[in-house]
């Protein structure tokens, strides 16, 4: 991989000049962003931030009031992702584990050591190890990039992090992006945001708008692609004069 010319603290600032700051995150409980990561199961964010509006309206997001809730007024939130039965169930299991595991008191559970939250968190369905330090950003008790697969593809098409031959050795790999940021949540947390929206909206998996990319002079997955598409244009001329 090629040397990155683009420090992510001026990438995350590009961003932001180009699109403006991001949405702010829904919420910093701990609780509720495991809700969060459960409650519209491969729903885009908006549909998600959508459902669990819906879940705190109609619900409740405290472990007793999920437990206590009709399963119709479950579905009927998590049916804005797919699998919404399945994923009704999985939030009544978040709420059995808060409180049969940690009291209903998610929080206190997470105050010891790093290593030891990341474990408290994972016991949790869907959390692996990224969703446990997007959990820890974003309730402010650890600086993690934690990039989810729209930024991780940013990172790597412009040379910040390694494309592994797994998620998570790509996603290991990107660690070393953020220490040009300024050591603060509030400086990860915008990172991961504008990343994220970036790698949705503009540096898609297939069919990226890099014509509408602000960090196109900089990514190395730019010039790939222009260095291809030169050499198809040389090769049509050729066969064309031949």
């Amino acid at each position: 991989m090629a040397p990155p010319t683009l420090a992510l603290a001026r990438v995350a600032a590009r961003l932001r000049e180009s699109g403006g700051p991001p949405e702010p995150p829904a919420t910093s409980d701990p609780f509720e962003l495991v809700l969060l990561e459960n409650v519209a199961y491969l729903a885009d964010p908006e549909a998600r931030r959508e459902a669990f509006d819906a879940l705190r309206r109609s619900v409740g997001t405290r472990p007793a009031e999920i437990l206590g809730a009709r399963r119709s007024a479950l579905e009927k939130v998590t049916e804005r992702g797919i699998l919404g039965a399945r994923f009704a169930s999985r939030l009544q299991e978040c709420a059995r584990i808060a409180m049969e595991r940690f009291g209903g008191d998610l929080d206190a559970a997470l105050r010891g050591p790093v290593d030891q939250a990341k474990r408290v968190l994972r016991a949790f369905p869907g959390i692996g190890e990224p969703g446990a330090e997007k959990v820890l950003l974003f309730s402010g008790r650890a600086l993690f990039l934690a990039p989810d697969s729209n930024a991780l593809r940013v990172l790597a098409r412009l040379g910040l992090a390694e494309e592994g031959r797994s998620y998570a050795k790509t996603y290991a790999s990107s660690r070393a992006a953020a220490e040009s940021l300024p050591a603060t949540a509030s400086a990860y947390r915008e990172a991961h945001l504008l990343l994220q929206r970036h790698g949705r909206l503009v540096c898609r998996r297939s069919a990226p708008r890099c014509d509408a990319c602000p960090l196109v002079r900089d990514c190395a997955y730019a010039r790939g692609v222009a260095a291809g598409s030169a050499a198809r244009i040389r090769s049509r001329r050729s066969k064309g004069s031949s």
